[in-house]
């Protein structure tokens, strides 16, 4: 299998389908979870609807580089989104989000082997093997948290 093909699978692992790292994944936690909860603010912590679009932010951010277009994210505004008011919403987010994941995933398939070591954008980003590697371990931090703040939601009702 191509490194391509594994790097991919392991960034489907934490936000679409594993559970071989945290024994759960994006999906696993938000799919069935009420909006209600998903925006429920834990003391300054932040919600998981939060959380959640911090991630596809990044996602999206990097997939348009990879589609050859600009990285335009920019860490100041990667927790800046409008508030989710209804299930409608919520629901139509994390379908988004379940289809910019895949296609994420599928664009790192398509990347050529050597081309993972060249610069991603700039030099002081890394290579694109990092920023890919980044951000499945900057999913999996993200994960854990929102994990917690579900479970300290739900024990408190």
């Amino acid at each position: 299998m191509k490194s391509t093909n594994e790097i991919a699978n392991r960034f489907r692992e934490v936000i679409l389908n594993g559970t071989w790292i945290a024994n759960t994944n994006f999906k696993h936690q938000l799919a069935d979870l009420n909006w209600e909860i998903a925006t429920t603010k834990v003391n300054s912590l932040n919600t998981i609807a939060v959380l959640a679009q911090h991630i596809h932010y990044y996602i999206n951010g990097i997939k348009n580089v990879f589609k050859g277009g600009s990285l335009d994210i920019k860490d100041k505004y990667s927790f800046d989104f409008a508030p989710i008011q209804s299930q409608y919403q919520w629901d139509e987010f994390l379908k988004r989000f379940w289809n910019d994941a895949e296609e994420f995933a599928s664009l790192i398939e398509q990347i050529p082997e050597e081309k993972l070591k060249e610069v991603f954008i700039d030099e002081k980003y890394g290579t694109y093997q990092r920023n890919i590697d980044g951000m499945i371990e900057h999913s999996y931090y993200h994960l854990g948290q929102i994990v917690l703040i579900k479970k300290k939601i739900i024990n408190s009702k």
